[in-house]
């Protein structure tokens, strides 16, 4: 066992400084929209999360728990049940994403 800090494959700065997962934050265009799926349900749509820095099931799932809703992610989207844009765009950005690279549809 040695006591080196684990050093980040991607910028080379010890694990517990590291800001790539910031900076990949950063850089995304997240668009999230409507849409109107069987029924007339509404459903939310989130697109544009890099999935390399971001792990979607787990975002899916705060943004779930955060909207009291249902959903899932799949083919690089999460998708939530009903209207919820507002809320997730809250979310987004509690989490650490830029507000101003949010788009709403």
């Amino acid at each position: 066992m040695s006591n080196m800090a684990e050093i980040c494959p991607t910028c080379g700065l010890p694990m517990d400084i590291c800001v790539c997962t910031e900076i990949g934050k950063e850089q995304q265009r997240i668009k999230i929209r409507r849409e109107t799926r069987k029924f007339g349900k509404p459903t939310t749509i989130i697109e544009g999360i890099d999935d390399k820095d971001q792990d979607l099931g787990r975002l899916a799932q705060k943004l779930k728990t955060f909207c009291a809703c249902g959903g899932t992610a799949k083919n690089r989207q999460i998708i939530l049940q009903g209207d919820q844009r507002d809320r997730v765009r809250v979310c987004l950005v509690r989490l650490g994403f830029p507000e101003q690279n949010i788009e709403l549809q």
